[in-house]
């Protein structure tokens, strides 16, 4: 059990080679909702997706950072989740108000597209994978890739609202049948019983004590998952710098100040002319060493 209130827990079901993990996303959930008025059915898609990427990301055998992109003609143009190799999580997603009251990956999305990203230190460029939308909720459409991707079935389960949103994740290993042929049917029907408020309301060794208190679980410790992204005022600055005083000066003279978001992290910058003025006054920073997209 850890103390932090988000983190992922791995877990083995030892005498059935089968592997799992619980994903609790409760302050770092509310943290990624601030000042952010998502519909519900927006919200529990991020939630999924973000309790998703994190069991993914807390899974990989190579440390990474992983990033999911969701893109459709839907209510939902654009959902991205992005997790280090810290799990320092953040993501957003960007709906029109028609998303009110739907529910469903088809209705939500439309014809969209998933794409799957995993940047590590030793790769040239990250490695990309389509994930086909192969189901009717995000928890489906990871089943079927994982299953495929892996070779060994998997199942997810996840729950989120306004407080907290969370995971259970299995998945069937090569020995399992020859340990025990009905291991993956039971476990997975067991865990069909747990109740949406369990998921979220209960610590993972609680869940997994109620769900196979039969059976010999291994518990690993908890990894904490953050959500830390602090201001960066000099790339913010470096990047006006270089779209020059005049473009700015239109800007300032059409909205009276200049306003960027930046939407994965959560933040918005505002500058009046006495920012703006002060760019240029001062000598130019070095040029940071990595780009931040700023939505």
């Amino acid at each position: 059990m850890s103390d932090s209130s988000s983190y992922v827990q791995r877990f083995l079901l030892d005498d059935l080679d089968i592997r799992g993990a619980i994903v609790k996303l409760d302050d770092v959930w509310r943290a990624l909702l601030e000042n952010r008025d998502y519909p519900p059915a927006v919200r529990d898609l991020l939630g999924a997706m973000g309790a998703i990427t994190t069991v993914i990301g807390g899974n990989l055998k190579q440390p990474g950072r992983l990033t999911v992109q969701l893109q459709g003609h839907g209510p939902v143009s654009l959902l991205v989740v992005d997790i280090t190799e810290a799990l320092n999580l953040r993501g957003y997603a960007k709906a029109s108000p028609e998303a009110a009251g739907k529910s469903g990956i088809a209705a939500l999305v439309g014809d969209g597209q998933l794409l799957l990203s995993l940047d590590m230190p030793e790769l040239r460029h990250p490695y990309q994978s389509f994930v086909p939308i192969d189901g009717n909720t995000i928890a489906e459409v990871f089943e079927h890739y994982l299953t495929q991707s892996e070779q060994q079935p998997a199942a997810l389960h996840t729950a989120c609202n306004g407080q907290a949103a969370a995971c259970l994740f299995l998945q069937k290993l090569p020995d399992a049948d020859k340990k025990d042929p009905d291991g993956w049917d039971r476990i997975t029907r067991l865990a069909a019983t747990l109740r949406d408020d369990e998921l979220l309301g209960l610590p993972a060794d609680e869940i997994l004590t109620r769900l196979f208190h039969q059976e010999t679980v291994r518990l690993f410790d908890a990894r904490e998952v953050t959500h830390h992204w602090p201001h960066d005022w000099d790339k913010v600055r470096h990047m006006l710098r270089s779209l020059g005083r005049a473009e700015l000066d239109a800007m300032l003279a059409e909205h009276g100040e200049i306003l960027i978001h930046d939407d994965l992290s959560n933040h918005e910058y505002r500058l009046g002319p006495d920012e703006v003025a002060a760019l240029f006054a001062e000598p130019p920073a070095e040029p940071p060493a990595e780009g931040r997209t700023l939505h």
